[in-house]
């Protein structure tokens, strides 16, 4: 397990002081930082159909971007080239610990481990990002200069998929090395290349954007057949314009809107489906021969370990109504809140304890529950 040290801060002093307000070199992280994967194993990732990869090349001051998967690696030449995997915490369960420091910011937030392997100048130029991330140093070596927001900061396109900003200021201009961590937040301008073969871990955070928002939960009225009450106004009265849309209407009509958003049970179930949906496939495998509730119950009797696989999104909500929503990768289930300490248990910890679960009134309930996410692959016990 990794264990994050930030210069001399405490998470608190972390969150007050730079998280989401300014970047922050962090030498020495990770101290003794062994690389979770090796590059062969990255560039064996990059050749699976399922698996989002790219092979970003500056060579002569032409910017190319390929997408995999990839047969051969002749792309990833000596120089100025590199070879980018997103998602590897969903593949790789080693590399996925690389992401547990830093759950001291909410589930719902994490989105994955990205992880890169350059040749000497080789990066994706200078860019913005409107997540925080957390990049750490792995073998090797790189450059990064960081610098602040400006608004005037002009953004251009140099293919399709490598959008990056002119030249600017920095801040922050430091070689990292093995265990070195970079945070950057939202906005901040960055550049980063590799100085000698070089490993780079990139912790990435979800930041939904209001279109998004309002996007995604028009879906799911649709799809749930949601949200039908219409416009009504029997209390309308003649008027002399009638190319005027009153205020009264205005207001109405607005009224409409957020009448759909205050349905707290539609909004906490589209808010669990949403947050816990991941954005790329993962490596689960449904059990050929299932358990059954009898041979879960009996299993946790005895001293063993639950694990969560690499990349799950698991969280959940308290309702209104004395329930627990517990949300798993897009699904939603409603358990009594009695059984919240076990959902916790479920959502805060990647490894679980079977003598940490709470045998309780409605422990059939929560057993029922997870026999089908291990049948599923969702969690799983070790070997």
């Amino acid at each position: 397990m990794f264990q994050l040290t930030i210069n001399d801060l405490s998470i608190s002093d972390f969150l007050s002081l730079y998280w989401q307000k300014q970047p922050l070199l962090i030498k020495g992280g990770f101290k003794d930082f062994v690389d979770p994967i090796e590059p062969e194993e990255l560039a064996g990732l990059a050749m699976e159909e399922s698996i989002e990869s790219r092979i970003v090349t500056n060579h002569d001051e032409t910017w190319e971007a390929h997408h995999g998967p990839f047969e051969d690696f002749s792309l990833l030449t000596d120089s100025n080239a590199t070879l980018l995997v997103q998602a590897v915490d969903h593949w790789h369960p080693n590399a996925a610990e690389l992401i547990e420091p830093f759950r001291f910011i909410p589930n719902w937030r994490i989105d994955d481990l990205m992880i890169s392997y350059s040749t000497p100048g080789g990066g994706v130029g200078p860019h913005l990002d409107q997540y925080d991330v957390f990049i750490i140093q792995g073998q090797g070596k790189r450059h990064w200069r960081v610098g602040l927001p400006n608004p005037s900061l002009r953004e251009f396109a140099q293919n399709k998929s490598l959008l990056q900003v002119e030249a600017f200021d920095a801040i922050i201009d430091a070689v990292l090395e093995p265990g070195d961590i970079l945070y950057i937040p939202p906005g901040h301008p960055h550049e980063g290349y590799a100085i000698e073969n070089a490993l780079n871990y990139s912790v990435g955070f979800r930041a939904p954007n209001q279109r998004d928002l309002i996007s995604s939960f028009a879906d799911y009225l649709i799809d749930n057949e949601l949200g039908k009450k219409r416009y009504g106004d029997a209390d309308y009265v003649a008027r002399a314009s009638i190319g005027l849309v009153s205020e009264k209407e205005r207001n109405r009509l607005k009224n409409l809107i957020i009448d759909t958003v205050n349905d707290e049970s539609a909004f906490q179930n589209w808010l669990g489906k949403t947050l816990s949906t991941p954005k790329h496939e993962m490596d689960l495998y449904e059990l050929e021969e299932s358990y059954s509730e009898e041979d879960i119950t009996g299993i946790l009797l005895e001293e063993t370990v639950l694990i969560r696989a690499g990349g799950v999104r698991a969280l959940y909500q308290l309702t209104e109504d004395n329930l627990v929503l517990l949300s798993i990768n897009g699904e939603n289930y409603h358990l009594c809140a009695v059984n919240q300490k076990n959902i916790q248990l479920l959502c805060d910890h990647i490894e679980i304890c079977s003598d940490e679960f709470e045998k309780n009134e409605k422990w059939l309930d929560f057993i029922r529950l997870l026999t089908k996410l291990i049948n599923e692959g969702i969690y799983y016990f070790p070997e």
